[in-house]
């Protein structure tokens, strides 16, 4: 698991987004991670210690003088073990405190006393977030190396409409495991460019030409690298994945743009993987208007798509890595080795849309990987945030 061998000290202060914790408690959990909370007074008054302790299956800490339950000093013990300290939701008069090195609860104690990065995520009203006195203390704490991920836009608890919202919390445990992981990164000295999702190609200003490609496993991908430490450029087509907050994507419709876009992005890229769904054909006239059906049956004219991977593969075969994808209904291991060697990649991973759990949409994924040197590796069915890291590591490998 991603988290597997790490310690995430989570600190809810008092807001009414404390509850938001939970979730993010439970998203670490499943990661792997070892969670100690820590709450302020206030934070248990919005929720019960015990819905904490239940999911991270750890005492919580409130009190600084409670009975010791081991011979240690608990806010040095939990500053020492913490790989990140995160605190979610931030409110003003915390972020204050930590900005100005005041001390005077088990959560601002344990942040002083530890070298561990430092995540923020604030969540308060509009007024207080923009007051000059917290954003001041917020570049305070920038400038000693915290990070944040700012409060989105949303109606608050007052009924206001503003900034203040406690961010998504996918996007709160994406910057967790990248400030866990940055220590060990591998690929950080990697330009990677991935493609995903599907192109569409217009008919008319209402139908186009497209296919089932949701872009998991592209997205899945690009997130992976960029955890890994790597400088990822995503090329998306169309797809059903929730946005990148941390990664360069370049939103492109047809596969000339996408053409445009990977050509463009691979001149500086150490590893190239196009995993997007890229229509073979494109209609050769785009009608200005829509096309009735009162007009009877019309014959629709294709013209061949660049392919993408064959160019990659022309220009940089030997001095880039290059991966592609082939999905097959058929003879998967032969046509991708046919792929592999045609287009000049470093390998192919195939999958067989017949298979239980490979294929569009699904979570999951069954490949096979076919080198360039005719080797092939089979897969068992698994998730495709774990597949990505496989593939990721086998491109430096």
């Amino acid at each position: 698991m991603l988290l597997s061998d790490k310690t995430i000290v989570l600190g809810v202060t008092g807001g009414i987004a404390a509850y938001k914790a939970l979730e993010l408690t439970s998203r670490l959990k499943k990661a792997g991670a070892d969670v100690k909370v820590i709450m302020t007074r206030s934070a248990a008054e919005f929720v019960t210690p015990l819905s904490f302790q239940t999911l991270s299956q750890n005492r919580v800490a409130i009190n600084m003088f409670e009975e010791p339950k081991a011979w240690e000093v608990r806010h040095i013990s939990l500053a020492k073990a913490a790989d990140v300290i995160a605190v979610v939701p931030a409110t003003a008069n915390f972020i204050a405190k930590a900005a100005n090195g005041i001390a005077d609860d088990m959560l601002t104690t344990t942040v002083l006393a530890s070298k561990a990065p430092l995540l923020i995520a604030p969540a308060m009203n509009t007024n207080m977030f923009e007051n000059q006195i917290t954003q001041e203390n917020i570049e305070r704490l920038k400038s000693r190396g915290a990070s944040f991920v700012m409060p989105d836009v949303g109606r608050l608890a007052c009924g206001a409409i503003g900034k203040g919202k406690l961010a998504d919390i996918e996007l709160i445990f994406d910057s967790i495991a990248y400030l866990a992981l940055k220590s060990e990164a591998d690929l950080s000295d990697k330009k990677i460019v991935v493609s995903a999702g599907a192109t569409a190609e217009p008919l008319d200003p209402v139908r186009f030409l497209t296919n089932r490609s949701t872009g998991k496993m592209g997205f899945a991908i690009a997130r992976a690298a960029w955890l890994r430490g790597a400088d990822v450029t995503l090329i998306a087509g169309r797809h059903t994945c929730p946005e990148l907050n941390f990664v360069k994507t370049v939103n492109v419709t047809t596969a000339p743009e996408m053409y445009s876009a990977a050509l463009d992005a691979a001149k500086d890229a150490d590893i190239i993987i196009m995993a997007a769904a890229v229509a073979d054909y494109r209609p050769a006239e785009v009608k200005k208007s829509k096309i009735k059906k009162s007009a009877g049956a019309e014959e629709i004219r294709l013209v061949r798509n660049p392919d993408i991977l064959a160019e990659l593969g022309k220009k940089y075969a030997g001095s880039k890595t290059i991966i592609g994808f082939a999905m097959e209904t058929e003879n998967l291991l032969e046509n991708a080795a046919e792929k592999c060697a045609k287009k000049h990649a470093d390998f192919i991973v195939a999958n067989n849309l017949r298979t239980e759990g490979a294929g569009f949409g699904t979570d999951t994924n069954v490949v096979s990987i076919i080198k360039k040197d005719g080797t092939v590796t089979d897969y068992p069915k698994m998730d495709k945030s774990a597949l990505a890291d496989i593939i990721l590591t086998e491109a430096v490998s």
